[in-house]
């Protein structure tokens, strides 16, 4: 599903953590936002998830202003992956991850069979089906981070949102949830720290520094050493992974060449 930001602001408290933000995202596009920390990656998404409305500017979701939306509507089609994980610790997760449906059912409606069974394939994808039973409070964070994306995934949005999906996760489950993520077919905006993951895995990668948009484009024309130099403080540069052929983004402290700041390349 098409997403476009227009003049979009936002903040807190008076604040801007977002000033005037314009960009599209392209139906089935895999977009990941990078910066450093407090450039206004989670800020934007909230736009979207209606957690934080814009003092300025629209998000337009297909063809509509998001937040003129029917609450439901929007439920049904934006799926979110938080970082705010309180709330529902005494659910099981089989009934956690059934959440996800619940914006598709009609009053006092009940699951259906098939409903049932987008749950039970939502687990499996997420490689927590044997957790079923548990209850959140007893998951570890990894474990409860996979069961967050399965309710999302279960949803059967047409927008999925991710704020730092691999955090608590070990890197074969780092893996298996991007890859999961660019699989789906639906168009997905993922928060990333790890400019190596967003590399390999996004479409576009959108560089986010002030709150304002930096860069734009392509991993490879991205990831450029300048471009890390001036916003991430580090050397760095991209090479092609020799199993995958994707882009991969290596790094080093400016501070281990002797030279913070220094203009040669890495």
């Amino acid at each position: 599903m098409k997403l476009t930001f227009t003049g979009v602001t936002a903040g807190y408290a008076q604040v801007p953590a977002l000033r005037n933000v314009g960009v599209t995202i392209a139906e089935g596009e895999f977009v990941a936002l990078v910066g450093p920390n407090g450039s206004g990656k989670s800020t934007l998404l909230k736009t979207v998830y209606r957690a934080l409305r814009p003092t300025a500017g629209t998000v337009v979701l297909g063809s509509e202003d998001l937040w003129r939306l029917p609450h439901r509507e929007v439920a049904c089609h934006v799926g979110v992956l938080g970082q705010d994980h309180g709330g529902h610790h005494d659910f099981t997760v089989l009934e956690s991850v059934a959440l996800g449906r619940y914006p598709h059912l009609g009053t006092f409606a009940r699951l259906t069979d098939e409903d049932h069974e987008i749950v039970r394939e939502a687990l499996e994808r997420c490689h927590c089906g044997d957790l079923a039973s548990r209850t959140l409070s007893t998951l570890s964070g990894g474990q409860r981070q996979r069961v967050l994306l399965a309710r999302a995934i279960a949803q059967r949005p047409k927008l999925l949102l991710l704020d730092e999906p691999t955090n608590h996760l070990d890197p074969e489950h780092q893996i298996a949830a991007l890859e999961l993520a660019s699989s789906l077919g639906v168009t997905v905006v993922a928060a990333l720290h790890s400019l190596d993951l967003a590399a390999q895995y996004a479409d576009t990668v959108l560089v986010l520094r002030g709150g304002a948009v930096r860069e734009s484009g392509p991993p490879r024309s991205v990831f450029v050493p300048e471009l890390l130099r001036e916003v991430f403080r580090v050397d760095g540069c991209v090479v092609d992974d020799s199993f995958t052929g994707a882009p991969r983004v290596l790094l080093r402290r400016l501070e281990l060449r002797g030279e913070p700041g220094g203009d040669s390349k890495p």
